[in-house]
C-alpha cells in the first residue's frame, strides 16, 4: 500500500451489526465543521430579533467567524501529512 493509499483509507466504525465507512475523512471534517458554521449565523440571527438576546447572537457570530479560520486549516491539513523517516547509518 502506498503513502496516498494509506492516507485516503477509509475510517470504518462498527456499530452492533452495521459498518459506518468514512471516506475523504478531511473532506467529511470540513463539511461538518461548515454546518456548525451555519447553524452558529442561523441561531446568531434569529437571536438579534430579541434584544434580552442579542448579546448570545454576538458571542454565536464570533463563534462562527473563528470557525472560518478552521476552514482554511482543515484543507491544509488534507494536503499535508507527517510521516517517521527511517534512520539512517549516514551521518551529515
Amino acid at each position: 500500500m502506498n503513502d496516498e493509499q494509506r492516507i485516503d483509507s477509509p475510517l470504518t466504525i462498527t456499530i452492533g451489526h452495521e459498518q459506518l465507512v468514512i471516506r475523504r475523512r478531511y473532506e467529511v471534517v470540513s463539511i461538518i465543521n461548515d454546518f456548525f458554521i451555519a447553524i452558529w449565523f442561523l441561531l446568531g440571527s434569529v437571536f438579534f430579533l430579541y434584544p434580552s438576546m442579542e448579546k448570545i447572537a454576538v458571542w454565536l457570530f464570533i463563534v462562527g467567524s473563528f470557525q472560518f479560520l478552521i476552514r482554511p486549516s482543515i484543507r491544509l491539513l488534507a494536503h499535508l501529512h507527517i510521516q517517521r523517516v527511517p534512520d539512517s547509518h549516514w551521518e551529515l
